[in-house]
């Protein structure tokens, strides 16, 4: 059921709090271009001169009078509702403004006292902004109140619902502006309104920002008339509400007009779910369009060409303030425009009038726990992993959907958090697929349109979230995330790469966020990696790409962890364990069809927690102080090629002394110096001696391994097989074969490379390059691997 137009009054505005709030937004647009251009008279309390401006002018003036305009309103509407509400800054650019809006209300000195409210703070405000040792120009993890640095566009809106998800008194105002609203992302976040339940989540008001031009572009949506518009944002499900102008004064009255009446929207919305009275299907949330000229209230014209309402006014609409005089006197007559004096006093403190438009504590936006989400985070309940424990009495022995073993234990997650409501899990349509299904025996897929009574495991309050888009999956959980939740991300190892860019923002805001005392420690993000490369031989070449893990080990060493656990048991610890880690992101690669099980759970959790180690019962060293070769092995399929290989050359080379290392952790494999969870120098020799050859089989591509061992005293002997870029639709087995991971090429590159082997065993490479051949025949004859290779155990 929708609330109708008639039941909701025409509001009210007193016209003295309009020019009030006309000059609180004047004082955020005075210190905007203050950020931008000053290095010092921050009041104007003397001419302008060269030595006042700054020598390189960075920022972006173009967007933010619009965001200071919504700022001020949204104030107004916190104050006389109560509102519980943060602000997210798609328009990352318009840092100036959210630095200016947050230090008006007195957010920002409060975590920064050296910024302090007055003249002399007002100095440092300005002189900070984009230079050498003070903050950047986006709404970064430094400014308050920010959760979305915006410096790469397309994701405020989904960071926004994300936001919203099990907050119930949370509205999200996400500002959307109309460059980033030509991304792919943000044109699929819209659908996120699919998802939001108004009886258990919170509210997002997305406002779109027309303000006609990108860098040096009109926008799309900014060209696209009224009529059209509502027709898109009807079709995505909003009820859109129009505000557009550059007379301040009509501005302020029909912004003021929309918000009560989209507020009392929302609550009705809101009410109607929580008094079990809404109907079937999605409600038409509001939204807003708001038209305003680019860089609002600045220059008109500089050097007789066009500013204000034009692409010019994008960054810094006058550029040369410091060198050339008329340049200085236009900044001086716009600054001045605004009336300093007017706004501070003799001390340079905002006028208390004006201070009074502020909400209060934790009311501010930019004092709102939410968008410090470590506040609010409380620690998961999570079951103990020995319940789950798969029994291994023969090694290699059962085969065992490991993703199996670990949906179970992600059930009970979501059981024994439910009452919290702070835990979710987001995948691509493929919860089922790589088989984490036990998470429906507690809760369903998330759905809010209409549910046909054949759908199985849709409801409106389930709490998995799977929608086609690795975008929106990202985005949702880290907006869960960064308000003070917990959450869990699987998908296609190959298609992981789309978010390869969201994974580096986050991961740069993780690391600025750990040098903040003032910004408390979030959630980690958790990504299992499964249908991996090497059991994606039904789908082909295009399912086949491990690269995702060389991205994330270029990132700063104390944010990224990458594991590779061989097992069930394995897999249980590392899931275990990363769950209850903090500013971490966290890869796992796990496959999901049935594999041998290897370690017992004491040994899994020895193994796991060291993060590498020896396998004793798998290699042939005797007592030996030095083995002959290292057989090193990472990953789930080259743990299972190299115990084959092993079991190939115990036979063929009985006196062959071979030691078998595993490896967890794959960041254990870089220097203590590198890695907090590196092993030093002494410790890896011994693992991996200073002198015998190494044939490292793993997951990845090969180049990672070197790259991580190269400081390493046996680096030259380490010898490493993994993915070359070979794939195609074929059997498992032939995918090891085509990349040279198999059995055979392993056992073949031992003998080639121990010291006067090959020599001796030249009969037995032959009879392997033989076995290679037989493969390829059969493979391509019957259509699935040869019978040995199926029917494979290991055996001591």
């Amino acid at each position: 059921m929708q609330p109708s137009a008639s039941s909701f009054a025409a509001p009210v505005i007193d016209p003295k709090e309009l020019v009030l709030m006309d000059r609180y937004w004047r004082a955020a647009n005075y210190l905007s271009v203050g950020q931008i251009y000053l290095l010092d008279n921050p009041l104007l309390r003397e001419p302008l001169r060269a030595e006042h401006i700054k020598p390189r002018l960075l920022g972006h003036w173009g967007t933010t009078p619009g965001l200071n305009f919504i700022y001020t309103h949204l104030n107004r509407i916190i104050r006389n509702r109560d509102l519980d509400m943060i602000y997210i800054c798609g328009p990352g650019h318009g840092g100036p403004g959210m630095v200016a809006s947050t230090y008006l209300e007195g957010s920002y000195s409060e975590i920064y006292p050296d910024i302090s409210e007055d003249a002399e703070g007002m100095q440092k405000l300005f002189r900070q902004f984009s230079f050498p040792g003070g903050i950047p120009s986006h709404a970064a993890p430094e400014t308050p109140g920010s959760i979305h640095e915006g410096g790469e566009l397309g994701y405020a809106l989904v960071h926004a619902f994300g936001a919203a998800f099990d907050n119930p008194d949370l509205v999200v105002a996400c500002v959307v502006g109309d460059g980033e609203a030509e991304t792919g992302p943000l044109s699929a976040s819209w659908q996120s309104n699919k998802f939001i339940n108004p009886a258990r989540d919170g509210a997002v008001l997305p406002i779109l920002h027309l303000n006609g031009y990108k860098i040096a572009n009109p926008t799309v949506l900014s060209r696209v008339g009224d009529e059209d518009l509502e027709h898109l944002f009807r079709g995505y499900g909003y009820e859109p509400f129009f505000v557009e102008g550059h007379e301040p004064e009509r501005m302020h009255r029909q912004m003021a007009s929309v918000l009560d009446e989209v507020f009392d929207r929302i609550r009705a919305i809101q009410r109607q779910a929580r008094e079990g009275k809404a109907g079937d299907g999605c409600p038409r949330w509001p939204m807003i369009v708001l038209r305003s000229p680019k860089g609002w209230t600045g220059p008109k014209e500089v050097d007789g060409k066009k500013v204000e309402g034009f692409w010019r006014a994008h960054q810094v609409p006058v550029a040369n303030c410091r060198e050339d005089d008329s340049h200085r006197k236009i900044l001086e007559d716009w600054m001045r425009s605004y009336d300093p004096e007017d706004l501070f006093d003799a001390d340079g403190r905002l006028r208390e009038e004006l201070r009074a438009l502020s909400p209060k504590g934790d009311r501010r936006m930019g004092a709102n726990p939410h968008a410090n989400g470590g506040l609010l985070r409380r620690e998961l309940i999570v079951p103990d992993i020995r319940d789950y424990a798969v029994p291994v009495t023969d090694r290699g022995a059962a085969m065992v959907q490991t993703t199996e073993v670990l949906g179970k234990y992600l059930r009970d997650v979501l059981k024994l958090n439910d009452t919290h409501s702070n835990f979710r899990i987001f995948g691509p349509d493929e919860t089922e697929s790589n088989r984490l299904g036990a998470v429906f025996e507690t809760t369903n897929r998330v759905w809010m349109e209409k549910i046909e009574p054949y759908d199985v495991h849709l409801s409106r309050d389930g709490r998995v979230m799977e929608v086609l888009s690795e975008h929106l999956c990202q985005g949702w959980l880290e907006g869960y995330l960064l308000t003070g939740r917990h959450g869990f991300f699987s998908c296609y190892e190959a298609f992981i790469h789309i978010v390869d860019s969201m994974f580096n923002q986050h991961a740069k805001w993780l690391k600025v966020s750990r040098e903040l005392p003032w910004r408390k420690s979030i959630s980690s993000l958790n990504y299992l990696l499964t249908s991996h490369v090497w059991r994606q031989d039904h789908n082909g070449f295009s399912h086949q790409d491990p690269g995702f893990i060389d991205l994330v080990a270029n990132k700063k060493a104390d944010i990224v962890r990458i594991y590779l656990p061989p097992d069930a048991n394995t897999l249980l610890w590392v899931g275990d364990h990363c769950l209850k880690t903090w500013d971490r992101i966290n890869v796992i690669v796990a496959g999901k069809q049935p594999e041998p099980q290897w370690l017992t759970m004491d040994e899994a959790v020895a193994h796991c927690e060291a993060g590498i180690g020896v396998w004793d019962w798998a290699g042939s060293e005797d007592g030996a102080l030095t083995p002959d070769v290292v057989m090193a092995c990472a990953g789930d399929v080259p743990t299972m090629e190299t115990l084959a290989a092993v079991t190939l050359l115990r036979e063929a080379v009985p006196a062959l002394r071979i030691r078998v290392v595993n490896v967890v952790d794959l960041m254990a494999l870089q220097s203590r110096e590198q890695h907090p969870h590196g092993l030093d120098d002494a410790t890896f020799d011994r693992l991996f001696t200073t002198d015998r050859p190494v044939i490292f089989a793993y997951h990845g591509y090969p180049y990672l391994i070197h790259r991580m061992t190269y400081r390493r005293t046996n680096h030259e002997n380490i010898h490493v097989r993994g993915f070359i870029e070979e794939g195609t639709t074929t059997t498992p087995f032939d995918m090891t074969v085509l990349n040279e991971l198999d059995r055979f090429h392993l056992a073949i590159e031992v003998i080639e490379r121990v010291p006067g082997l090959k020599e001796k065993a030249a009969h037995v490479v032959e009879a392997l390059r033989g076995k290679l051949q037989d493969h390829h025949r059969y493979v391509r004859e019957f259509g699935e691997d040869m019978p040995e290779i199926r029917n494979w155990k290991w055996t001591n």
